[in-house]
Formats: structure tokens, sequence, C-alpha cells
């Protein structure tokens, strides 16, 4: 709740593109930040009901009525969080500023949002061997150091159970401290706002003075602008970075299970290409199909192909810098293995960079988030192309014969996906 709420909130400050017709109009920016942040909460809440519903709903059943009070507590917890969320992006912005709020609250939102589940995770793959979090959860050391029932970390569950004293606690206290919040952090609400829309134009302003005309390639210029969008994006930051996060889990697990030293390194191997398909899939959407002026570029005296090969050159380009410290470090222990996750690397990165350009469609950067949905058959096939990948890496750093079986896989899936690719008219 936190992570989607902090995201959320930090989107109602910059990414909005009606914010001069909604400030200069007769309705207060108070009242707008009110209604905004309701949104917020309302999203929130309502994502996490859908999530727990199932679980609630068959303890209604089975165990009484008294268990819909759970979602109250939900909707409790989802005005908390959206309170949290607010007190701490306004923080951000008056120590550090607009400037880098925008980047640091997309980390933060990323690292709450992961690091509850791996951290019970990690607890559980370290201390017993198991990847569940229920092995945590349930285990006999972690209710042994559990408070009393009576005690106040308890009042959620209490509350959540039915028990009307504890309820009216939580749910009124939740509301209240996001009503009081909201009334003090509106006021400064429009100024704020209007400073984060004038971040970026300020930066652009102060390049524009800084810097000399650039003079280079064609195709230099073309990779520099892509670069150049990337690091802007903000929200590229906390997606790509969750997905990282929840791949660490699983390399801790094969770790601890299956060996150390350089045998250890052949349990890294396959994460680290499936990591790079993933960040490849998401790089190349932004390049191809979330380019913000293609008709600017399609009229531009360059050639398709020359555009084409410039933003996938970008695209690889920034999966290497961010992977090649992780395949140096390999290759010190020992560098066939490091060979191995460069060939995994760069097939994983170009078939997900080749999936995105056969299903390529016109839309905007900021639909970045939503981007699976635009093409399910694209979807699948980057993620079955990193996995068998991965698990090809796997298998011929082990040395096992059959490794080239996934291998095999993973062009059958490439070759699907080129014959269900959209035929452009």
């Amino acid at each position: 709740m936190m992570s989607q709420a902090m995201e959320s909130v930090t989107r109602a400050y910059y990414a909005r593109s009606d914010l001069d017709l909604i400030l200069s109009s007769p309705a207060s920016s108070n009242r707008l930040f009110a209604v905004r942040t309701g949104a917020v909460s309302l999203t929130t809440i309502a994502l996490s009901s859908l999530l727990a519903s199932p679980f609630i709903n068959m303890l209604a059943v089975h165990n009484g009525i008294k268990w819909l009070s759970a979602y109250l507590v939900l909707a409790a917890f989802g005005a908390f969080a959206t309170t949290l969320s607010v007190m701490l992006t306004l923080t951000l912005f008056r120590t550090i500023g607009p400037q880098k709020t925008r980047l640091v609250a997309q980390i933060i939102a990323a690292i709450v949002g992961a690091t509850f589940i791996i951290g019970i995770q990690a607890i559980a793959i370290l201390a017993f061997g198991s990847i569940s979090r229920f092995t945590v959860l349930q285990s006999p050391e972690l209710i042994a150091m559990a408070p009393n029932i009576d005690a106040l970390l308890w009042l959620p569950a209490r509350a959540a159970m039915g028990e009307l004293p504890d309820l009216a606690i939580v749910v009124v206290g939740s509301f209240m401290f996001l009503t009081i919040v909201i009334a003090i952090s509106s006021k400064s609400f429009g100024y704020l706002a209007i400073k984060a829309a004038g971040t970026s134009q300020e930066r652009v302003s102060h390049r524009a003075k800084s810097k000399a005309f650039n003079t280079s390639s064609i195709k230099h210029a073309l990779r520099s602008k892509e670069w150049a969008l990337l690091r802007r994006d903000p929200w590229l930051i906390s997606q790509t970075l969750m997905q990282i996060l929840y791949l660490l889990p699983p390399a801790l697990m094969m770790w601890i299970s299956f060996g150390d030293n350089a045998s250890a390194l052949v349990i890294i191997i396959p994460v680290l290409v499936m990591s790079a398909g993933q960040l490849a899939g998401g790089l190349a959407w932004l390049a191809i199909s979330g380019e913000d002026a293609p008709d600017l570029v399609a009229t531009a005296p360059v050639s398709a192909r020359t555009i084409l090969i410039a933003k996938i050159e970008a695209i690889l380009s920034v999966i290497a810098i961010i992977l090649l410290p992780l395949v140096l470090a390999i290759s010190l222990a020992s560098p066939v293995l490091a060979l191995v996750t460069m060939l995994g690397v760069a097939l994983s990165a170009g078939s997900a960079t080749a999936i995105q350009l056969w299903f390529r469609v016109q839309a905007k950067r900021t639909m970045f988030r939503r981007r699976q949905v635009s093409s399910r058959t694209a979807t699948l096939a980057e993620a079955f192309s990193s996995i068998m990948w991965a698990g090809m890496s796997a298998l011929l750093a082990a040395g096992m014969w059959i490794f080239f079986f996934p291998g095999l896989t993973a062009v059958g899936v490439l070759i699907f996906a080129r014959m269900m690719r959209p035929i452009p008219e």
C-alpha cells in the first residue's frame, strides 16, 4: 500500500498535463489536492481489497460474518499509507527540492514495495532453507517472540476479527490522521505543483545556456538523445529496480541450496540473464514504442534504418553498463563462466529488443507501467525467451550437454513471436 500510494502521490505533482488549466480555474487548489489525495487513497484501498477479497470472503463464510470488518481495516490501512506517503513526499520536496524528489520518491517506492517480501523470504532461506514466507511467519521461534494477544501490536488484527472497539479506533484514527495531513499540506499544494512542473524546463534552459551546439555524428546524436530520455525518466527507475529486487530471493535460495564459490556462480548466471531480458524489454519499449516525437523523427533527413540501429545501440549499451561490473567480477573467479554470462545476456537482451521491435505500437511514455497489456503475445514471448536463455546459460555453465534444449526452445519462441507479429497496413 505504501509503495503504490507514494508513487501515486508523486505523480499527482509531476504527471499532470492540465496543471495550468486546473490552477487557473475558480476551484480552490486546496480542494483539488484533497480530491487527488482521496483518489489515491481509494485506488490503494481498492487494489488491496481486490487482492485480499478471496481470503476475507472465505473467512466470512466459514467463521462468521464478523470477518467482513477486515475490509474496513484495509480501508484504514489505505488511508494511513496515503497519509505517510504525503508526509514523506512533502518532506522530500522541502529538504532536497522538487528536482531530486521525483527520482528519490520512486526509488523509495520500489524499495518499500519489495523489502518486506524479499526480507521475509531472505530470512526463510537463511534460517529454514525454504523460500516460503509462511515458514517464517508460522515458525515456533517467531511465535515465541510475539507479544501477548492484548498488546497494541495486535489492535488491527483484533479489529479485522470484528471486535468493534478496536475496529473503531483503527478506522477513525486512520481517517482522522489523513484528514489532518490533507488540511495542513493542501495549503502549499499549488506552489509545490507549479515548482515541480517547472523543474524540467529549468534544467533544459540551464543546459541550453551552458553548452555549445553538438556537432557529433548522426548516430551519436541519436544515441545521446535516447540516453538523455532514459536518464530523465523517473518512473523507469522504480519499475526496473522492482524487477531486479524480486530476482534476489531465488538467487539467494539457489546460492544456499546448491553450492558456493565457483559453483555458486553457475546459479547466479541465469538470474543475470533474466535481468538483462527484463531490462532490455522495458528500455526497448521506451525507445521504440514510447517515442514522444515520432513525426519529427520520421521526417528527419535520416534513414529509418539508421534511427533504429541507433536506438538498439543505446538500449544494449545501457544493459552492458549495468551488467558489465558483475560480469567482470565473475571473470575473476572463472573466465569461462564470464563468457557464458556474456553470451546469455546478449541473447536475452537481443531477443527482448527484437520482440519489442516486432510488436511496436505508438504510445505515450507515461503508459510504460501498463505496457504489458498492449500485447499479451509480446509479453509472454519476452518472458519465455528470457527464461529459456537463462536455463540454457545455467546448463552450459554447469557443463551439461542438454543446454541446447532450452536454447532451441528460445529460438522457437522467437520464431513464433515473429510469425504472430502484427503486419503494418
